[in-house]
């Protein structure tokens, strides 16, 4: 402290000193802390420690805590976090595919977008010029949202921001289908489940953010978007009806660009709350005790790809090895053989109730009949050992199915063809942190309101009185997983819908609700 005190006193000091005054015109002579001057002045005021000199081991060490000093300031200010410009609430959804959902805001001026959040695949695309999209009056959609909220469709000639990007754009994937370098950049994403894709024109355009401080300021991120022309598939009627947001790690996702343009550092979180409330935070690089395991990367196709050395369910601890992908853009958790089906059948044999049988119209293997008053902490647990030893337990490893006259619960694990991906009911109770600098995606148990804003996104009451101990959800057209295929942008990509929401109707009626929910998009 007395060092900086000194160094402020001497600096104003020769300024001063060195001051011509001609009118209303000043000049000033300016001296490094370090110079000759300043260290005279220093000799000759008693008490003031003289800088070290020029050259010596204490000379550069004073540089360098000064170097740190501002690296630090500079980190701070990237490492406060950004939220959008609405808040960093997320909700999941039901009848919209049971996605979590939240409100961007886009151009000039600003349109907000309601869409959903999937680290699955990498690129950020919202309905614009449509020729074919989800219809935004339709009353499925309207009765999921706030009364006053509207699915809006971009439109680039309305915003005084907005540019078209043109084939000679390094974003530019697809220079094969273009008629000339200065034309219009197309883009195209394929996904599984009932031929799903999005189609259109990459576009830049204003995001509009703020600080997680205690400023809040607003700040405005050119990035670069699809402007969805054609929606196909489950876009058209179930899920992301306004829009889907990638998180993925490739350069034309958006946390990528807001690293790379210094907006926050290369991280982010997702929270994953209980009650169907969850937030998201650009920035945010996690807790010094939050638990860790790295990412297995391929550099040529980077995802939130993990290693789970063991499994536990129950008393039963399962020595199975595989990698997985960490996608919140799908609902439940997809397994390949033969961890499937030693963990599915390892959690059969310790179950006390009754196995019900089985239903093709719904996709899970394991579902049991259970009392009204049944405890469900007899229920067998599930937990993972991740590479690097870190332990992940499952708080929601099963859904409950409630009927006019019982209870039905499965275990919502998927058995899957070729590709594991821990879906969005095994985050669920957790603050997952996907780092991309270190390389390591990081966990915390949250109930994810220990963040102060809660407005962004209309929701219940916070009270877990009304939560059941396991989370009622639904399936239904559950895809062959041997169709998997990777999008345009070759990211991975499934969209499967799951809740947590507790569903009291008749079994029949439920099942029908399911058909008509259920998305899968690989």
């Amino acid at each position: 402290m007395l060092r900086l005190v000194f160094a402020v006193t001497a600096l104003f000091l020769f300024l001063w000193e060195g001051c011509q005054c001609h009118g209303h015109v000043y000049t000033f002579t300016m001296h490094h802390r370090h110079s000759e001057p300043v260290r005279k002045w220093s000799r000759d005021a008693a008490g003031i420690p003289a800088p070290p000199e020029k050259g010596t081991v204490e000379y550069y060490a004073d540089l360098a805590d000064r170097d740190r000093l501002l690296r630090g300031r500079k980190l701070s200010q990237i490492d406060a976090g950004l939220a959008f410009s609405d808040g960093n609430s997320t909700l999941r959804i039901s009848s919209l595919g049971f996605l979590h959902y939240t409100t961007v805001q886009i151009g000039t001026p600003g349109v907000k977008f309601m869409v959903a959040l999937d680290t699955g695949s990498d690129l950020f695309w919202v309905p614009c010029d449509c020729t074919r999209c989800a219809a935004t009056d339709s009353t499925a959609f309207s009765s999921a949202l706030a009364s006053d909220f509207d699915l809006n469709v971009y439109n680039p000639n309305g915003s005084s921001t907005s540019k078209k990007v043109t084939c000679n754009n390094s974003m530019c994937i697809h220079r094969n289908q273009c008629l000339g370098t200065l034309s219009n950049c197309p883009y195209m994403v394929s996904y599984v489940s009932a031929e799903t894709s999005t189609s259109g024109i990459l576009v830049e355009d204003v995001l509009h953010l703020t600080k997680e401080d205690n400023h809040q300021d607003l700040v405005e991120a050119n990035v670069i978007f699809g402007c969805g022309q054609i929606q196909s598939g489950s876009f058209l009627d179930v899920a992301a009806p306004n829009g889907l947001f990638g998180l993925g790690m490739e350069k034309i996702s958006v946390p990528s660009m807001l690293s790379r343009e210094g907006f926050t550092a290369d991280s982010f979180s997702m929270c994953f709350g209980r009650d169907g409330i969850g937030r998201i935070s650009f920035g945010d690089k996690g807790s010094f005790d939050q638990d860790e395991t790295p990412f297995n990367m391929n550099p040529s196709h980077p995802t939130y790809n993990i290693t789970v050395t063991e499994a536990r369910v129950g008393t039963t601890l399962i020595d199975v090895e595989f990698t997985a992908l960490f996608d919140s853009g799908t609902s439940f958790t997809y397994l390949v053989d033969p961890t499937y089906t030693r963990l599915t059948e390892s959690f059969h044999s310790q179950v006390q109730d009754r196995r019900r049988p089985s239903d093709s119209r719904i996709p899970f293997e394991y579902c049991y009949d259970m009392s009204p008053n049944a405890n469900t902490s007899l229920i067998p647990s599930v937990s993972l050992t991740m590479g690097g030893g870190s332990h992940f337990a499952v708080y929601d490893p099963i859904i409950i199915i409630s009927t006019q006259s019982e209870l039905v619960y499965c275990l919502a694990v998927v058995r899957s063809a070729e590709l594991n991906i821990i879906g969005q009911n095994f985050m669920t109770g957790y603050r997952v942190v996907f780092d991309r600098e270190k390389l390591v995606l990081g966990w915390k148990k949250s109930d994810c309101y220990d963040i102060e804003d809660h407005d962004a996104i209309p929701t219940r009451s916070h009270s877990h009185a009304d939560v059941p101990p396991a989370v009622a959800a639904g399936l239904g057209n559950y895809p062959a997983t041997d169709s998997t295929r990777k999008t345009k942008y070759n990211s991975p990509r499934s969209i499967a819908s799951p809740s947590s929401h507790y569903i009291h109707t008749s079994l029949p009626t439920f099942l029908g609700f399911l058909l008509f929910c259920f998305v899968y998009i690989l």
